[in-house]
């Protein structure tokens, strides 16, 4: 079963979330928080699996409360942080990805694409809405050349392969689309991904686009 905490400030939404996952046959709620700071500590306390977060909450936010939660969740034993906003870009999405969330989604999502994100980012992948994906590489493009690439040493420990994938998840394809384009069996380019995550020590395929697009490793509008 997939253990879900929700942590929002707005009751109705705890209660429409909760009553769809429920009624999930592989999904349970463990509980629910009305502010960062309680989704916090039950975090601690009931150790589910995936954490729908808002972002906007009082006394802690969810960017605050998702750096707090997986800085003291034991590693192997830390839940998927997945983002739930209504807003669908801004500073958000970064702040969040470098928090360590597994995903960006907007709460006016149909029901059935919530149930799969919290599917998906349980089962360690990594979930971006198509929309703040597109509004994500436009934020690049808008800020051009005016931000100087981060330097990732780890980078060079890539095979030239290893690049080619890390490029194509950086453009949001899927290890279907990126097989279909290296011609590779779709098993391998998930272990050429499985690879580029562990010598990143990156989390997930969201921290990857984060790492693509920092590094200068892919440009916008290539």
């Amino acid at each position: 079963m997939i253990r879900v905490l929700l942590v929002d400030d707005q009751a109705m939404v705890r209660e429409g979330f909760g009553a769809l996952l429920t009624a999930q046959p592989d999904i349970v709620v463990v509980g629910d928080a009305e502010n960062g700071a309680r989704g916090v500590a039950l975090a601690r306390e009931r150790d589910p699996d995936v954490v729908l977060m808002d972002v906007r909450m009082p006394v802690l936010d969810g960017l605050a409360a998702t750096e707090r939660i997986l800085a003291t969740a034991p590693g192997a034993h830390r839940p998927r942080v997945l983002m739930l906003t209504t807003f669908d870009l801004d500073e958000y999405v970064f702040t969040a990805l470098r928090a360590g969330a597994s995903g960006f989604l907007l709460k006016d999502a149909p029901a059935a694409e919530l149930v799969h994100a919290v599917r998906v980012v349980a089962a360690g992948d990594a979930l971006l809405a198509p929309s703040v994906t597109r509004r994500l590489i436009a934020d690049y493009a808008a800020r051009g050349r005016a931000q100087r690439p981060r330097r990732v040493p780890e980078l060079a420990s890539l095979t030239p392969r290893e690049l080619d994938v890390l490029r194509l998840v950086a453009r949001g394809q899927s290890n279907q689309e990126i097989a279909a384009g290296l011609v590779l069996a779709e098993q391998t380019v998930k272990t050429h991904v499985s690879r580029v995550l562990t010598k990143l020590d990156l989390r997930d395929r969201a921290q990857a686009v984060v790492v693509a697009y920092e590094s200068g490793l892919v440009n916008p509008g290539e």
